[in-house]
């Protein structure tokens, strides 16, 4: 079937749909909608028996419906109406949540229904991880629904109210920030719902140490002394900690408001705040442990060891990784058989692209933060004595990919997105990619992941060596997954031989080739990038982080950004986060 996406951008989950279409055999076109004209001319000659939109912020021209058959992925259960629908789902505290399938009409989301999916939602959620998690996986079984079904000459799609649900929901208005707002003097639990309703957009604007912030990446802090709501009072890797009605709450995030859109950038909060933080203590190292706010982890499990991991929406700071490396560091000297390195709902990103931006120098901040990936790596990649295990249950991106890669075994959730290059954002890429890339799947293949720029899915990533499993678990449980998986490899009756032929192919590589070459050769390649601007870095750094088109580049077929057919995908930077 000839299958047209339509989309605001080409996020996580529109690649998962375009993933999944063509993996079943369809013929399928991508359109962003920033040009509608445009779209009705690619749908002209490309005469779609189907549009879908699994994500769309804008209303579908009566004039492209009418003509096409056009399918709505709307992220709420039937009933259900309004681009808030997410938002207002967390802020209620609601525990079973769904997606549907509407028909597009002239009234927003009041289509005839194909299809729904219903499914439980996590507790604490924030809206990004909701949406990438849970929601993207039931859109997915949702579109194959709503294919087969619009191949069927004889089904008629039923208004919602002939439905019978378990699940509805209604009419709701798009939610404004007085429906977000809050005070800092009411319960930790209520500021906590409301923030992670607004998380990765738009946040909650509100006063932080007198600046008019929104704020985003909530955690609830520990039982403090009492003192005035919305004080300050210490700050640790990246965020800060705000006193409440009835406790703290650490905020991990915050982006100025007011501030002219090209220099709104969201940053870690102790950055973003940095001027306003003076006396601030700061809690270091392994101070307050279970109070303070903790992004890595380790924990032992039988012969198992877990480093697990979760930076926002992937993003990692040269502090980060050093951290991260450290952490890792210190597991491999652990006694255990078997190290799982873990990420969060994205897996990985690589580098810091805001906080590079808002540095004072960023091409030296670049230069940092891409070194200190690069050690995270090769701790990764040199662990001697244990078999490692990349547990990657979020999509991953770029730098965050080829981190994956350096492990003995990667293992994927069943629907992650993959992303293995660079060049969308004007970098040549570190990680020592140019080692732990082509040992999987050959140099040919290397080289065409990288230049082509196409996401990869989990089953494509396996049939091409990227990754060795794939766990068919949910967000939820994947971790778990992954546990089990470990384990099973740590007790194997072979391990001793797997272990010693990991160790004997590490000796040969390092013998045909010094790790470290790798790493200086790439690092050659990124001064140009870096440095001497070869491939516009800055520009495209700038422009992913403020959400501005890139300049001197048009989304448009004619510049082959969009409207391209299948095998001519849009070289398109993915966004994690909703809204993006």
């Amino acid at each position: 079937m000839r299958v047209m996406l339509l989309c605001s951008s080409f996020n996580g989950l529109t690649q998962r749909v375009w993933l999944d279409l063509r993996a079943a055999g369809h013929d399928v076109r991508v359109e962003l909608s920033s040009d509608m004209d445009s779209v009705r001319a690619a749908a002209l000659i490309f005469d779609p028996a189907l549009i879908v939109c699994p994500f769309l912020r804008e209303r579908v021209p009566d004039d492209l419906w009418m003509r096409y058959r056009t399918i709505i992925i709307h992220p709420g259960p039937i009933g259900d109406r309004g681009a808030s629908s997410l938002d207002w789902a967390i802020t209620d505290d609601v525990t079973t949540w769904g997606v549907t399938a509407l028909q597009a009409v002239r009234e927003l989301d009041d289509g005839p229904v194909l299809a729904t999916r219903t499914f439980p939602v996590p507790a604490a959620c924030r809206k990004s991880g909701l949406y990438n998690g849970p929601v993207a996986d039931a859109a997915v079984a949702l579109v194959r629904d709503v294919v087969a079904k619009a191949a069927d000459p004889d089904f008629v799609p039923a208004p919602a109210d002939q439905w019978s649900s378990a699940v509805r929901g209604r009419a709701r208005a798009s939610m404004r920030q007085g429906d977000r707002a809050f005070a800092w003097s009411d319960p930790t639990a209520d500021i906590v719902r409301r923030i992670r309703a607004a998380d990765g957009s738009p946040g909650v604007r509100t006063t932080l140490c007198g600046q008019d912030v929104f704020v985003y990446d909530a955690l609830a802090g520990p039982n403090g002394p009492a003192g005035e709501p919305g004080t300050v009072t210490a700050r640790q890797h990246g965020a800060v900690l705000v006193r409440t009605g009835d406790g703290t709450i650490w905020i991990g995030q915050v982006r100025p408001a007011g501030a002219p859109r090209d220099r709104s950038i969201k940053l870690p909060a102790s950055i973003g705040l940095s001027e306003y933080l003076d006396g601030v203590p700061e809690l270091i190292g392994a101070h307050n442990r279970e109070a303070g706010f903790r992004e890595i982890s380790y924990e032992r499990f039988g012969c198992v060891g877990v480093v697990s991991f979760d930076f926002y929406n992937g993003a990692m700071s040269s502090g980060d990784c050093r951290r991260l490396a450290s952490t890792i560091r210190r597991a491999a000297a652990q006694p255990t058989r078997v190290l799982v390195i873990r990420g969060g709902d994205t897996f990985s990103n690589g580098i810091h692209l805001g906080v590079i931006e808002a540095a004072e120098d960023s091409r030296r901040e670049t230069w940092h933060n891409i070194n200190a990936i690069d050690d995270v790596c090769r701790e990764i990649i040199t662990c001697a004595d244990q078999l490692v295990v990349a547990a990657v249950g979020g999509n991953a991106g770029a730098g965050g990919v080829m981190l994956a890669l350096g492990a003995d075994r990667v293992v994927l959730r069943d629907g992650v997105v993959l992303n293995p290059h660079y060049r969308t954002m004007g970098l040549f890429g570190s990680e020592y990619w140019t080692y732990v890339l082509p040992r999987r799947v050959g140099s040919a293949m290397a080289r065409q992941l990288t230049e082509q720029c196409l996401p990869i899915g989990a089953h494509e990533a396996a049939r091409l060596g990227l990754a060795d499993e794939i766990l068919p678990a949910s967000a939820a449980n994947f971790g778990e997954a992954a546990l089990a998986y470990a384990t099973a490899l740590g007790t194997r009756q072979d391990y001793d031989r797997l272990l010693t032929a990991k160790q004997l192919r590490r000796e040969h590589d390092e013998r045909r080739r010094p790790l470290d070459s790798y790493r200086a050769a790439e690092l050659c390649e990124m001064i140009q990038d870096v440095y001497h601007g070869r491939n516009d870095f800055a520009a495209a750094r700038r422009a992913f982080v403020t959400k501005q088109p890139r300049p001197g580049r048009s989304f448009s077929p004619a510049t082959g950004q969009t409207g391209y057919h299948v095998d001519h995908l849009p070289n398109l930077a993915m966004r994690s986060e909703v809204g993006a």
